[in-house]
């Protein structure tokens, strides 16, 4: 019987049913479980499992920088401000169901890659699909997919995840071709999904990244719109946290 079971838990694809029912079965008797009772836990610890595993496949998938996380981020050395606007980001996830965007915007060292992957790995959590690249690999990625005339593909490919994080978009070479693909993609995601873009430049200073001002104008219109806007100022987060060990 045990091993017919177990053929049939495999089919059924329950691998915590198949790994618990047993000592569970157990418990049930030392605790006069009901049926129902029985079956609840099994349920239960099927579930757990299946977070988990999501949540590992997920968060390989992403390729989030390790080590940030909130766990690690010491929030209380930011401002006030930034920690509520943080938090509020946070604690409240239909924003990334409502395909509202987050930037993140300040010099070198404050934090902003940090926050990034943080709010990335709790949207993990959340059951949200999150993907972390560089603006450069984002751009490099889009350009040899519009050399095969393939870029529709590709863009609709990143659709599956309903919260893309660019990393350092300051970064992106003013050349046509660069910031044409990066145009035609922040078009196509607005409003269909979110973005979490860090940046060490201001808008003001955005004319560096496209080549001309109507295209930064409506560049930064789109992704502004139904947005966040976190700029952070003050002394470099990993000098002070150097200085601090």
């Amino acid at each position: 019987m045990s091993e017919s079971l177990a053929l049939l838990l495999t089919e059924l694809r329950l691998p915590s049913f198949k790994q618990h029912y047993q000592s569970f079965e157990q418990q049930a008797i030392e605790h006069s479980w009901s049926y129902s009772q029985y079956l609840f836990q099994l349920c239960e610890q099927e579930l757990v499992h299946r977070f988990q595993r999501r949540v590992l496949s997920w968060t390989r998938e992403a390729k989030l920088p390790q080590g940030k996380s909130f766990a690690t981020l010491k929030l209380q050395e930011l401002s006030l401000s930034i920690q509520q606007q943080v938090i509020q980001r946070r604690d409240d996830t239909d924003w990334a169901l409502r395909a509202e965007n987050i930037l993140l915007i300040g010099p070198s060292g404050v934090g902003k890659s940090h926050i990034a992957a943080a709010l990335g790995a709790h949207l993990i959590e959340k059951g949200i699909r999150v993907k972390w690249m560089s603006a450069t690999a984002l751009v490099q990625l889009l350009q040899q997919a519009k050399k095969e005339l393939d870029l529709m593909t590709v863009m609709t490919r990143l659709d599956k995840y309903r919260v893309l994080i660019i990393d350092d978009i300051g970064y992106v070479k003013k050349t046509d071709s660069e910031t044409q693909v990066l145009f035609e993609f922040i078009a196509h995601r607005y409003e269909s999904g979110s973005l979490i873009i860090t940046s060490n430049q201001p808008f003001s200073h955005w004319d560096q990244i496209f080549p001309d001002t109507l295209m930064t104008v409506a560049a930064i219109d789109r992704i502004i719109h139904h947005s966040t806007i976190i700029e952070i100022e003050g002394e470099s987060y990993r000098r002070k946290n150097k200085k601090t060990k």
